[in-house]
Order: structure tokens, then C-alpha cells, then sequence
């Protein structure tokens, strides 16, 4: 009885912590690897975004986030910060000239 009382109970943990959250996908202008995990890594110290993933094949960012701590504008914002597009919106050009050629659209320096 107290392993299903503990099981109801981290199981209504679970469920709260999921209520409240919103999803976002933005296309990026994403190319490999590299890009993948220097996107997870920078969106996840964003404030607000409780999961992240992207899809390389796609360029898909998909964001799981706190609407009471940031919002769709906010999060693209981020995105283009880290060096990539965010939709229609371009990358910050400093951010965009430090990241390594492979991520660059082509392989190569056409921003």
C-alpha cells in the first residue's frame, strides 16, 4: 500500500509539473551536428524553457516553456543570440560570424 500511495503521489508531481507549460517550434537555419548541440545547450540556460530538441533534418528547434517566464518573442530572440534564424527572424551577425563554418548556411560564411 505505501509503494502505490508513493506512486500516486510522485505521479501527481509529475502532472503538475507539466500544467502550465506551452510548446514552440521554430524553424532555424540549423546544419549539423554541431549546431544541434549548441542550440540544445543555449536555449536550455534561457529562462523559462524546461525542455528543448531539434530536429536537424527539419531545422525544427522544438521548445517546451513557462508562459509565465518568457514568451514566443522572447525565445526567438534567444535563438537568433546563439547565432541562428528564428523564423523570419535573422541571426545576430556577431553571433553568427563565432560559429565554427559547418553551421554557417552553405558550410561556409554567406551571412
Amino acid at each position: 500500500m505505501k509503494k502505490y500511495i508513493a506512486f500516486l503521489i510522485l505521479m501527481w508531481f509529475s502532472v503538475g509539473a507539466c500544467v502550465g507549460q506551452d510548446t514552440l517550434n521554430i524553424k532555424t537555419s540549423a546544419q549539423c551536428g554541431t549546431c544541434k548541440a549548441t542550440l540544445e545547450r543555449g536555449m536550455r540556460s534561457v529562462k523559462g524553457v524546461n525542455g528543448v530538441e531539434l530536429d536537424i533534418d527539419t531545422k525544427v528547434l522544438e521548445l517546451i516553456y513557462d508562459p509565465k517566464k518568457t514568451n514566443p518573442e522572447k525565445l526567438r530572440k534567444a535563438v537568433t543570440r546563439i547565432g541562428y534564424d528564428a523564423d523570419s527572424l535573422l541571426a545576430d551577425p556577431r553571433a553568427y560570424k563565432q560559429l565554427p563554418d559547418c553551421c554557417k548556411k552553405g558550410g561556409h560564411d554567406t551571412h
